[in-house]
């Protein structure tokens, strides 16, 4: 039960709302100008406010304003006949915690004022005290899972020399931020950090753009061009989409890795750089390799120094800390007021599949900050942004490679045995062995 403040300019509509809520159990107060409502407002300081835009004595929005400004933790919902879309904005603007239209639908109007309700009492709830935005750090890479640490390590010993490094994972899971770790954390972190993707240039010209072309090297090339090695100069270059790279090019990868030198397109004199290479794919290189996709001398220079990254669902433990990662850099990026999550959020995140990893969380994270109309981001609003991907595990087995789908069939046999090798070997009709090779493949580790 709460305070509701009924300001409507129409006897019938504030007779209506204050029966159908006074049913409800909520003790209503009612008003009919700017003037009057803002009075009994200051009197009450009531949870929630429906209020009319259009009063004999003026505008809604003043009222909302001089309201906000009062006592800004109680819900105001504005409520007209005239769909207008600058008075909307405007209503949102200046605070409004939703804006609903005449005639009034009971419905939406006893599921708005609940909403309001619980935000009004989240928001009064003693904040926790959270992290210093200042804190935050973009090149930040968040998890304290036992598979994250993993990854914390390769890091470490990568950033000390200026070995080619690959590094594999789903899309999302944050290739390119620990590509980005590796250099900062190196003694060249002065140096550029130069991408390169490879899927996102038409084949015809990923020659020119990774290795640079001279003046009149082909039609339209009216002057001499770097490319992305020699723009990276002695710093790194990440190479994303690595599996996306045509055949012929990388033959031409693979000659600078081992010499250390290059020609730009209709080029004479080699050039040499002592930029360190670093690649990502998502894609199952071996597999690529036996269907003849992929070179194999390539491959296997590569493969020396591999990065593994863990699939989010791998690591469900990580999740608190990453939301608190995203909300701050909401804060941080975007201006939006540092927010916390209602109880059972972090719960729920847990049980969504997460087909597009760490990128999703932070999707659905922002999304969710944008969206929350207090300073807590609701259960609700939770639900119906993760309904918008219900996708199961099953569906993204159908969108992976042949190794991503052992992969997680591996993983979810392991975690239904509680990681009882043998018996997970029987389940899976496969030998002890070659269970602990696969697990050993796949970097398999129990979630903390």
């Amino acid at each position: 039960m709460v305070n509701l403040l009924v300001v409507d300019d129409e006897h019938p509509i504030r007779e209506s709302i204050d029966m159908f809520m006074s049913e409800k159990g909520h003790r209503v107060y009612t008003a009919s100008t700017v003037e009057e409502s803002v009075t009994v407002f200051k009197k009450l300081s009531p949870e929630v406010v429906i209020l009319d835009i259009r009063l004999p004595d003026g505008s809604g929005l003043d009222a909302l304003s001089r309201m906000h400004a009062f006592y800004p933790l109680s819900k105001i919902i504005m409520i007209t006949a005239f769909q207008d879309m600058e008075t909307t904005i405007e209503a949102m603007k200046r605070g409004a915690y939703d804006y609903i239209h005449k005639p009034l639908d009971a419905d939406e109007l006893e599921k708005t004022v609940a909403d309001a309700i619980v935000s009004f009492y989240e928001d009064a709830k003693p904040a926790a005290k959270g992290p210093d935005k200042d804190t935050y750090h973009e090149s930040e890479i968040v998890g304290k899972s036992r598979v994250m640490k993993d990854v914390y390590k390769m890091i470490g010993m990568l950033c000390q020399n200026r070995a080619t490094a690959l590094i594999t994972g789903e899309t999302g899971t944050g290739k390119e931020l620990v590509a980005r770790r590796i250099h900062l954390s190196s003694a060249y972190s002065q140096k550029p950090f130069v991408t390169f993707d490879c899927s996102a240039v038409v084949d015809t010209l990923l020659e020119s753009e990774l290795f640079g072309h001279e003046k009149g090297a082909f039609t339209g090339a009216v002057d001499a061009r770097p490319g992305k090695i020699e723009l990276a100069g002695e710093g790194t270059l990440f190479l994303d989409e690595l599996g996306e790279l045509p055949l012929n090019l990388q033959g031409k990868l693979l000659g600078f890795l081992e010499r250390k030198q290059y020609m730009r397109v209709g080029g004479k004199i080699p050039l040499k750089s002592r930029c360190r290479i670093i690649a990502a794919t998502n894609k199952d290189l071996a597999e690529m390799v036996r269907e003849k996709r992929f070179r194999t001398d390539l491959y296997y220079r590569l493969r020396v120094v591999t990065v593994a990254l863990p699939p989010l669902r791998q690591r469900l433990s990580d999740i608190r800390a990453l939301v608190a990662h995203f909300v701050q850099k909401s804060t941080h990026q975007l201006g939006i007021q540092q927010m916390t999550l209602q109880d059972g959020c972090i719960e729920r995140l847990k049980r969504h599949p997460w087909t597009g990893n760490v990128r999703e969380l932070e999707n659905i994270i922002v999304s969710a900050s944008i969206q929350s109309r207090g300073s807590v981001i609701l259960l609700d609003v939770i639900e119906n942004l993760l309904s918008q991907h219900p996708v199961s595990l099953e569906d993204v087995s159908d969108s992976q490679s042949l190794s991503q789908v052992e992969n997680q069939h591996i993983f979810n046999t392991l975690e239904s045995v509680k990681w009882n090798k043998t018996r997970a070997a029987q389940i899976l009709k496969i030998s002890l062995p070659t269970l602990r090779k696969k697990i050993q493949k796949y970097h398999l580790t129990p979630p903390d």
